[in-house]
């Protein structure tokens, strides 16, 4: 009886435990974003296509495309988003529906805010600074962050982003070079205190960027080690947003553009916000 006891209490102590943890994850969750959103500019400038006049012609197609002329040049974005996420590897995925919630602030971070409402439930939040999962909204199943790998490997998802769903944030300024890589193909570097990332972005004729690819600071392999690899993947269903020209669908991956390429990252954009939004 007495070991029933103690063996209850335990349990009872660390469920506690337990929700202190999810709820602090969740108040820092909270203020990150309120930060991140603090950071879109007051009153921005409007796009001209002088502004890219002098970048190279597969750059400058890439910016009329996706900005329209007299748009104001917000940098943050909120986007909602469902799709597919793999839990899974390459001979198999199992794919599971996914709801996403994402605040994007490149080149500053980016928080996103994942569920996965499958058999046993899994839902977390990916940022620039942690990456937390749970089962069951409080068993920890990921917890990461915090160290010189993760800070690099997350900042090379956000400013990849940055190129398709913020591309004012990519504006030629400093800290932003561009360079072309082919008559279709630009190749974009942002700097950022002590990080770097390149990114290449191919668009057709008409400028739509229709690839997007670069070498991430990854462990995503069977030696769990992290080094430089491929990543990317494709996009599509671009739609007007206040002004953007955004895709709605992103389909990325692991070893985009090698046989190994696994598209664990099936998005499908609900709705695509830029805070602080005036016409």
């Amino acid at each position: 009886m007495k070991f029933i006891y103690v063996f209850f209490t335990l349990l009872v102590l660390l469920l506690i435990l337990l929700l202190i943890l999810r709820l602090l994850d969740w108040r820092a969750s909270q203020l990150h974003w309120i930060e991140l959103s603090s950071l879109q500019p007051v009153n921005p400038e409007r796009y001209d296509s002088s502004m890219v006049a002098d970048l190279p012609e597969p750059a400058q197609r890439y910016f009329n495309f996706t900005i329209a002329s007299g748009t104001p040049l917000y940098t943050v974005a909120e986007i909602d988003m469902g799709g597919q996420f793999s839990l899974g590897s390459k001979e198999e995925p199992n794919y599971q529906p996914m709801l996403a919630y994402q605040i994007l602030a490149a080149p500053y971070g980016f928080l996103w805010r994942l569920h996965l409402p499958g058999i046993i439930p899994v839902s977390g939040s990916d940022s620039g600074r942690w990456t937390r999962f749970r089962i069951l909204r409080v068993i920890p199943v990921a917890r990461m962050g915090g160290d010189s790998d993760h800070t690099r490997s997350a900042y090379g998802r956000y400013v990849a982003e940055a190129v398709f769903w913020t591309p004012a944030a990519v504006l030629p300024r400093a800290g932003v070079k561009w360079e072309a890589i082919d008559e279709h193909t630009a190749r974009v570097t942002i700097t950022h205190g002590k990080l770097s990332q390149a990114v290449d972005v191919t668009v057709n004729s008409s400028g739509q960027p229709v690839e997007v690819s670069f070498m991430r600071w990854s462990n995503a392999n069977p030696e769990k080690s992290y080094r430089l690899q491929p990543f990317g993947g494709t996009l599509s269903d671009f739609r007007g947003v206040q002004g953007f020209n955004l895709p709605f669908r992103v389909v990325a991956g692991n070893m985009f553009g090698t046989n190994d390429y696994f598209p664990f990252f099936k998005a499908e954009v609900k709705a695509i916000r830029f805070p602080g939004f005036e016409k």
